[in-house]
């Protein structure tokens, strides 16, 4: 990795630099306190890769090894948010990449989805889950962000704006219209039951 790259990588997960606010005291990230926020961060990389439980582990393996690689500095963030603007930025990263590959082909779709479907221990709860998942997935970026953020890995108002790098009247409006659209979207899916 190039020393611009490095750079790049910096910026883009947001780590501070020592000397470009000496107003600001920037605090190091403990590494011993990250594995506090593993089931949240997973969480929300399970609403943002639509569910796929594998796709998830390995976002959270890859944030984690971005934020372990070298001392991180804070300065207004808590460790959560800044977290959770990692993942964010991974999945980013992992899309771009992504979309410049050739597609893989499904062997057997129907196979992939039985054990969701047939789960012996909660089928209809693993079925909802999985619908909420990928409806959360589908939602445009910046609503996804707001409803991971808030919804899924329950940050603040306050926390969700620090690391959406945004004003929280606007996760406010985010989350109106992404929950909104959530309940459109689960809805039309669902089969209304007849009454006898």
């Amino acid at each position: 990795m190039t020393a611009s790259t490095r750079g790049a990588l910096a910026v883009t997960v947001g780590v501070v630099d020592a000397g470009s606010d000496p107003s600001a005291a920037a605090r190091p990230l403990d590494p011993q306190r990250l594995g506090d926020h593993v089931d949240r961060l997973y969480r929300a990389a399970l609403a943002l890769c639509g569910g796929h439980r594998h796709d998830a582990e390995d976002l959270v393996q890859e944030t984690y090894a971005r934020v372990l690689a070298r001392p991180r500095f804070l300065r207004h963030d808590e460790d959560l948010a800044y977290l959770l603007r990692v993942l964010r930025n991974t999945f980013y990263n992992r899309v771009r990449s992504d979309r410049r590959r050739p597609a893989p082909v499904e062997l057997d779709a129907e196979r992939d989805a039985m054990p969701r479907a047939t789960d012996p221990r909660h089928p209809e709860a693993a079925l909802e889950v999985a619908e909420l998942l990928t409806a959360i997935a589908a939602l445009p970026d910046d609503q996804r962000d707001a409803i991971v953020a808030i919804d899924v890995a329950g940050l603040s108002y306050r926390e969700a704006a620090r690391a959406l790098q945004t004003k929280e009247a606007t996760i406010t409006t985010r989350l109106h219209r992404g929950r909104a659209r959530l309940a459109d979207t689960l809805s039309a899916t669902r089969v209304p039951t007849k009454s006898r």
